[in-house]
């Protein structure tokens, strides 16, 4: 088990499964291995398939000595975010409201990934309802963010688990949701790629709703050119979801090692700044300079509408959308709910039909606004999130700081990718996001690419975790 790289990226484990060099059932016994010696620390897995993802290893292998492969994530082990359907499997959405419910068919995004060869390890716990930022949990408990293992700290949410499991080399890449920053903010948090699709992109179908207008699926992984392989499986139009019709049968792979000389980068407005810790600021202005170094222009202008602007619109839709999903639950004093993931269902209850459609309205003029501020340039760079990973009782559940720079993309339906930047002087990862316009992931992968190609971070490791 030594032998083999917890935390190779999928890209190489993909090679070495190729060359011979590893098996898939090497690697899942690897994973089943790590998982069971980290994970009662860690928390990142609600559910466990050892048994399943060891059978589906095997045939993986006995396809690939037949010469079948059926693509780079052949034999490759993910993980579920605890939201998604898997037919006979228990899925909780991180509640003990009602009982776990057993679904009879899977989520596409999860067939999609078994058809292209991967191998599905378990499910991850999520906050609950994935109605939160911090990646708190008080009914499963809060997964532990890997790279601190001597005080507990949020791994950010609401994709917590999917966040710890690929950090902490328990899995070779995750799927999460991001509604207002689920993906990237746990990938912030735990030194990750997140990669926020663009609505329309990936099935929903079999995904539990929150907000049918904000709702996204999408990877998490150790490296850009991860994210654009899961991409690839996961992506395109699906009759189950209509929201996909339009969905670009493409790959984002091609492009993605051309670079950003020439390309066009919108910089932070100073006005953005305050409220942001010195470290990721710090991170954010050598970004910036990376990004110059490499031939990129900055462009320096101010945002149609700031972040709060965006999280005051984007907090209505999601509090009108969460109550009409999640009321028959939120309105019992019977059930089993932690008490703020109750108070932000109900936050929608006084929001009457006028003021949601109101809401809508104004987040498509607030859209055009912003397509027309991006002229000129080809995506905003940002920091992920405010502040790095803070103690677990530090996190003020009644607010929603972490998700301050990143509900923008949602509302705006733009796509956005979370890349490390760097680390604090005590070894807690920095993350900075590229955002670009709706169905521009190959613009944003591609500069991302360019940008860790240049830094040093993705080789940095959790300690204590061998």
């Amino acid at each position: 088990m030594s032998s083999v790289d917890a935390y190779a990226s999928l890209e190489q484990t993909g090679r070495d499964l190729q060359s011979g060099a590893l098996t898939s059932e090497a690697l899942v016994r690897l994973r089943l291995d790590r998982i069971q010696r980290h994970d009662p620390a860690l928390n990142a897995y609600m559910d466990v398939y050892a048994d399943s993802a060891l059978a589906a290893a095997k045939a993986a292998d006995a396809l690939r000595a037949a010469g079948v492969v059926l693509g780079p994530l052949h034999g490759i082990t993910v993980a579920i975010k605890d939201l998604f359907d898997i037919a006979g499997r228990p899925v909780t959405c991180g509640s003990k409201s009602m009982p776990p419910r057993i679904p009879d068919r899977t989520a596409t995004v999860v067939r999609k990934l078994q058809a292209a060869g991967a191998i599905v390890l378990g499910k991850t716990q999520t906050v609950e309802f994935a109605f939160g930022g911090w990646g708190t949990n008080a009914s499963f408990g809060t997964p532990r963010n890997p790279w601190d293992m001597q005080v507990h700290r949020v791994p950010g949410g609401s994709s917590s688990g999917s966040g710890v499991a690929v950090a902490a080399g328990l899995a070779c890449a995750a799927i999460g949701t991001d509604t207002g920053g689920s993906v990237r903010i746990p990938a912030s948090m735990c030194g990750l790629v997140g990669l926020k699709t663009t609505v329309g992109l990936v099935s929903r179908d079999g995904l539990m709703p929150l907000s049918a207008t904000l709702d996204t699926v999408g990877p998490m992984t150790h490296t850009v050119t991860d994210a654009a392989l899961m991409l690839d499986a996961i992506a395109g139009p699906d009759p189950l979801d209509a929201s996909t019709r339009h969905a670009p049968a493409r790959s984002v792979l091609p492009g993605l090692r051309d670079g950003v000389d020439g390309m066009r980068v919108w910089a932070m407005p100073d006005e953005e700044r305050a409220g942001i810790d010195d470290a990721v600021l710090a991170a954010y202005e050598q970004a910036l300079e990376t990004l110059r170094t490499l031939g990129a222009r900055v462009v320096r202008r101010p945002l149609p509408r700031g972040s709060t602007d965006a999280m005051t619109m984007a907090g209505g839709i999601m509090a009108a959308e969460g109550y009409a999903a999640l009321r028959a639950i939120g309105e019992r004093d019977d059930l089993q709910v932690d008490p703020y993931v109750r108070r932000r269902i109900l936050a929608g209850r006084g929001i009457g039909a006028a003021e949601y459609i109101d809401l809508l309205r104004a987040r498509e003029r607030a859209k055009a606004e912003m397509m027309a501020a991006m002229v000129g340039t080809d995506f905003l760079l940002l920091p992920t999130t405010p502040l790095p990973a803070i103690p677990v009782q530090e996190a003020d559940q009644a607010t929603s700081t972490l998700a301050r720079l990143n509900r923008m993309a949602n509302l705006l339906d733009m796509c956005s990718v979370a890349v490390p930047s760097g680390f604090t002087e005590t070894g807690l990862p920095l993350s900075v996001q590229f955002a670009g316009r709706g169905m521009d992931e190959p613009v944003i992968l591609r500069a991302a690419y360019a940008y860790e190609q240049a830094t040093p971070w993705r080789a940095r490791r959790p300690v204590g975790l061998d």
